[in-house]
């Protein structure tokens, strides 16, 4: 029997064995433990019933097939199996991805950095441009997004912001989007309408939680200094701004945003630690995607990811080879489909990497 199928049974019974645990009235009295078994069940829910309807159609196949030496029975018999054999086979196939091994980041918010790249203020219109783009996804997902940080160029762009992306799920959706993303275009300056290329570049991070990692206090440098935007009163007369650095990485954060030294270093300090994070997170990964070849890659900041061709209204996503001719709708947030197919090409990855094992 295949390993997966093998710990079917495991699954089913610890959802069993919580399902007697949410019943107990001293567990429902203790809203922390409740909610968390709670949780627990829910995330397994799916796997125990299409695992249960698997069941019932191998049990089908079995009574099918004791019925096919009946000589009046046999048609009937083999109507049922040409229905339940290919079932059979789609259900082994949606059990084996539930059972493949969960990212424990997938439903985690997220920060997000988008920075210009190569092609100056073309290159920061189109930071811009992309986020306005996240921004109109996150909506259609009932996300909530709010800025961490930013750098505003004289164009309007941006040389660099950082948002947090807070709601069900984003990570799962959101975490192939790191790499360099190239646009090519008209930009407004250009009097000559000669199409330039301009990149990008998109870094996706967890939420950093304490139980994930901890920043140890003895790893920081931190310097607090005078704030150089606008901010009324404060600006250039009180050190407001902080400066962290993660002495082991080399990893920096600046932030000025706020107005007062405590709030500034708040938000620095979780900035650099989502940033440290997902530095080894992105190591561990690009380790792990060498092994198994995978098609959507190593999340590498610069590594290109997809192009963005406004004359041919043509999105393509080079990871897996998706080409959509409805760039329009995707710069106004309709993402789905290509998160949708980068998700089914990392499934189908682990997949075949599990059958090769």
């Amino acid at each position: 029997m295949d390993p997966i199928f093998q710990s079917l049974q495991t699954v089913v019974d610890r959802y069993d064995e919580l399902n007697e645990q949410l019943a107990d009235p001293d567990v429902a009295g203790d809203g922390q433990q409740y909610m968390a078994l709670l949780k627990e069940a829910g995330e397994m829910r799916e796997t125990v019933e299409v695992y249960t309807h698997y069941q019932q159609v191998m049990q089908g196949i079995s009574d099918a097939e004791d019925m096919l030496d009946d000589a009046e029975m046999a048609p009937l018999a083999k109507e049922d199996l040409n229905t339940l054999k290919p079932e059979k086979i789609v259900l082994e196939d949606q059990l084996k991805i539930l059972m493949l091994p969960k990212d424990p980041n997938d439903d985690k918010n997220i920060i997000m950095e988008i920075r210009g790249a190569a092609g100056g203020d073309e290159s920061s219109l189109f930071a811009a441009d992309l986020l306005d783009m996240y921004r109109r996804y996150a909506e259609k997902q009932r996300w909530v997004v709010s800025i961490i940080d930013e750098t505003i160029t004289e164009v309007g762009g941006y040389k660099e912001v950082a948002i947090m992306i807070t709601g069900d799920n984003v990570y799962s959706k959101l975490k192939f989007e790191s790499g360099a993303h190239r646009v090519q275009r008209v930009p407004s300056t250009e009097t000559q309408g000669r199409v330039h290329t301009s990149t990008a570049t998109v870094g996706v991070m967890p939420e950093f939680e304490e139980i994930d990692f901890e920043l140890a206090e003895s790893d920081l440098e931190e310097e607090f200094f005078r704030s150089g935007g606008a901010g009324g009163q404060n600006v250039n007369k009180v050190s407001t701004a902080v400066r962290l650095v993660h002495k082991p990485t080399g990893i920096m954060v600046k932030m000025q945003e706020e107005r007062t030294q405590i709030k500034n270093r708040d938000k620095a300090r979780k900035l650099l630690a989502s940033r440290v994070y997902d530095f080894y997170a992105q190591q561990n990964e690009a380790e792990y995607a060498e092994k198994r070849k995978s098609a959507v890659g190593t999340g590498d900041r610069s590594e290109r990811i997809r192009t963005y061709n406004y004359p041919q209204n043509r999105v393509t996503d080079h990871r897996i080879g998706l080409t959509l001719n409805k760039l329009d709708r995707i710069m106004n947030g309709e993402l789905g489909e290509i998160v949708d197919a980068l998700v089914i090409a990392d499934q189908t990855a682990k997949l075949a990497e599990l059958n090769q094992a």
